[in-house]
């Protein structure tokens, strides 16, 4: 299995990049993010002419997410148990929900499309939201593998956290002032990996940023950071044969300011053409 994660900064104003990339790249299974359209909005169409099934959860011109994925989707949910809602102004259990997640099971892999709230900034509403949605996501995390420790998971999509300083090369984030770099948000991120899961590019790709700001040559620069992540647990870890960051995506016409990032998945184990045949 192929799998892509990638935050697409509207997904109707990209369509055709977003397709080629995913028949071009031979991607078996796409996350996106910041789909920006209501679900019925989506381009189906567009995806399933290049031979994906596709699902998507989405409620107006911000958030979004969805999968395509080669083979059929199943168990498809749009929020994980415990999944804090958000309004400005209003404070609560009761809180509206953002179309923040899409989950799938593919290939027997659990598959997880999530951005990430931004947090805005230190001390905001939504920065304190950010770390109740990041602590049920580990909530999530921890119950399921505890429940089945050997259970392919994938969480991707963009995670809005550098969780190092060599993930931040943004002159103008800066630890103590902004978020993405805090204290909490670095632990949350680090709890996600405590539950059972871990980086699984990194130790393939140790450096390299996935998101440029569009503005004041952010990418000409390099001036970016590392925000959007492929977390497995052991069972995807183990399975893992390559990885890239698709930095050329950031170039062109109309890019996003993120870049897709890719894993290979051998989920077939080792041949087993050496084992004693049995009749």
């Amino acid at each position: 299995m192929r799998l892509a994660t990638w935050n697409v900064n509207s997904i109707r104003a990209r369509v055709d990049r977003i397709v080629d990339f995913a028949v071009r790249e031979h991607i078996d299974v796409l996350a996106m993010q910041e789909i920006k359209c209501k679900t019925e909005q989506f381009p189906f169409d567009r995806f399933e002419a290049a031979g994906y099934h596709v699902e998507a959860y989405g409620f107006s011109q911000w958030n979004g997410v969805a999968i395509a994925s080669r083979e059929p989707l199943e168990n498809v949910r749009t929020a994980f148990p415990g999944m804090p809602g958000f309004e400005k102004g209003h404070n609560g259990p009761d809180a509206p929900q953002e179309a923040r997640a899409i989950g799938a099971t593919i290939g027997g892999v659990e598959v997880w499309s999530l951005y990430v709230p931004n947090g805005r900034s230190l001390g905001d509403p939504h920065y304190f939201y950010k770390l109740d949605w990041l602590a049920a996501l580990e909530q999530y995390t921890r119950a399921s593998l505890a429940a089945n420790p050997d259970l392919p998971l994938a969480l991707v999509g963009d995670f809005n956290i550098a969780p190092t300083d060599a993930d931040n090369g943004d002159p103008v984030v800066v630890p103590g002032f902004s978020t993405h770099v805090s204290p909490p948000e670095r632990e949350a991120f680090a709890a996600l990996e405590a539950a059972g899961t871990q980086d699984v590019v990194r130790p393939l790709i140790p450096t390299g940023y996935t998101y440029w700001d569009y503005k004041r040559l952010k990418f000409p620069r390099n001036e970016g950071m590392r925000i959007d992540f492929i977390l497995g647990s052991h069972a995807v870890a183990e399975a893992v044969t390559g990885a890239k960051i698709h930095r050329d995506e950031r170039k062109g016409e109309a890019p996003s300011d993120h870049v897709p990032v890719v894993v290979d998945l051998d989920l077939e184990g080792p041949d087993d053409d050496d084992r004693p045949m049995i009749f």
